[in-house]
């Protein structure tokens, strides 16, 4: 699920950076620059999971990505991320867990169930992996919330999995992330009056733990033009007492989180004074498309505010779809590498993927968290490429879409797309996007590049040509590259650059 604008239908992620959130706000596109490229004959196909699937002009999954699905890092016992779900899933006790759903789902599946109009940015090939115009690897765990409810074999579940975005190469940032989801309903129909639901739902809440933390919450739970409740659907009371319910349950899981990694950072002896900090939570109004009223939530902690999850009433316009119209309640969503990269100081997402041993042999599940401890610090190897737009590109008064803020990757953001793409027919005229760039330089250097940016973007006014400069970081996290391995690999991106967008390096 995802913060957008109100007005916005079907943004898909729990998370946006502010930065992004008034390009959602507007119905503006950018324009992008058309160029040719040749393109590598491949076979008919992509074998996911042993099953075929035929391949067509949407077709942008690369085998990099390929190679790594089914990792289901999330299960892999003693592995970081493993932990940090079994740690939240601890507090939901009578929740249904889902931990094993494909990530293969159809565009229905992952757009239309949740209402993406079909021109929706959240639909872009530039930030999404097509299987084929009918499957992609899905870019939310969102793409399974209607099939979830409609089987109502659970009042409560949690959903974690892996999710795909084409995004920035950095430190925080991998194409392949994790995220968790959780919602609990209550049956009004179960109940002899709405009355009778309500006071169900007021009695669960007061036998929930209660903690002594300091809770900051000064606005109203819902507000006709900031926050507004279901006014058609939720009467004042539902949504008192849902909200409730809401706060003081993720409370209570940020509780048992954050003590957890209090007890970690004391253990390593890293900052123990701020380890012994009261821990602090402030609720902040937000805007969801699948919840209303809609929260994040904060936590105070290490001298920082930190976003944790967003959360919220979930709409009932949802849940008819998913034809459990009686049904009431909550949902909540946040990112697992995010989480654990504050919880075990993890410094680098790659590391997530990493199958050293110096790395995996430092985490046991039995033994609660323990900080991660750096075994080596490789040097970087920076290269620079530079290359001019194709000619002509400019003069149509067009632009590339470069230097973009990245997307959020521990916590869902749009769902593969931050801007609409304009009306290009891409089998003639592919798009030049900064996520094309990204990409060729996952597929060639692997897990060996730590950042990619853009440091020089101008126009050439004799010329009337536009250049744009990005400095590429590679660096292994296992062992030190030579020259002549760096080289190899930045060679081959500046002839792929050129080779498919007609760029001319500088």
């Amino acid at each position: 699920m995802a913060r957008v604008a109100r007005s916005s239908i079907g943004a898909s992620f729990w998370a946006l950076p502010s930065a992004l959130r008034p390009l959602l706000r507007s119905a503006s596109a950018v324009r992008v620059a058309r160029c040719t490229y040749s393109q590598e004959v491949s076979p008919p196909q992509l074998t996911i999971a042993d099953q075929d699937y035929p391949k067509d002009s949407w077709t942008n999954v690369p085998a990099s990505i390929l190679s790594q699905y089914g990792r289901s890092l999330h299960t892999e016992p003693n592995h970081p991320l493993s932990i940090t779900r079994k740690l939240i899933e601890s507090r939901f006790q009578n929740f249904r867990h889902h931990n094993d759903l494909p990530g293969v789902v159809t565009v229905h599946q992952n757009f239309d169930s949740l209402g993406f109009t079909p021109d929706h940015p959240g639909r872009n090939r530039t930030d999404t992996y097509y299987i084929n115009k009918d499957t992609l690897l899905r870019t939310h765990t969102s793409a399974h919330e209607v099939d979830i409810f409609h089987a109502n074999t659970s009042d409560g579940w949690t959903l974690s999995a892996d999710v795909y975005r084409r995004d920035a190469v950095d430190r925080s940032h991998y194409p392949i992330f994790h995220q968790m989801e959780g919602a609990l309903t209550w049956d009004r129909s179960q109940y002899a009056t709405p009355g009778a639901c309500t006071e169900a739902i007021r009695q669960s809440f007061n036998h929930l733990p209660k903690h002594d933390l300091v809770v900051e919450d000064p606005n109203p739970t819902f507000h006709p033009e900031r926050n507004p409740r279901q006014e058609s659907h939720h009467s004042a009371a539902e949504t008192e007492i849902i909200a409730a319910h809401l706060k003081r349950s993720l409370e209570d899981m940020v509780v048992t989180i954050f003590t957890a990694a209090d007890k970690a950072l004391a253990a390593s002896g890293q900052n123990a004074a701020e380890s012994k900090e009261p821990l602090k939570v402030r609720w902040v109004e937000a805007f969801f498309p699948h919840t209303s009223p809609s929260w994040e939530m904060e936590v105070w902690w290490r001298g920082t505010w930190l976003e944790v999850l967003g959360c919220g009433v979930i709409q009932q316009d949802l849940l008819i779809r998913a034809e459990q119209p009686n049904r009431i309640g909550w949902a909540f969503g946040l990112g697992l590498e995010r989480l654990a990269m504050l919880l075990f100081g993890i410094p680098d997402i790659r590391l997530f993927w990493s199958r050293d041993a110096r790395f995996l042999r430092q985490f046991d599940e039995e033994k609660g968290l323990r900080r991660f401890m750096p075994y080596s610090k490789h040097p970087a190897a920076p290269r620079d490429v530079a290359f001019w737009l194709p000619r002509g590109a400019e003069a149509e008064g067009e632009t590339v879409i470069a230097g973009t803020e990245a997307s959020t990757s521990s916590a869902p953001n749009a769902a593969g797309g931050r801007l609409a793409e304009p009306s290009v027919d891409t089998s003639t005229h592919p798009i030049f996007h900064e996520n094309d760039l990204m990409e060729i330089v996952r597929n060639i250097a692997g897990d060996g590049v730590e950042d990619v940016r853009l440091i020089d973007d101008f126009v050439h006014k004799k010329k009337g040509r536009r250049s744009l400069c990005y400095r590429i970081e590679y660096r292994s996290l296992e062992r030190t590259m030579t020259a002549e391995e760096v080289n190899g690999m930045h060679e081959k991106v500046c002839r792929e650059l050129v080779e498919k967008f007609g760029v001319e390096i500088r």
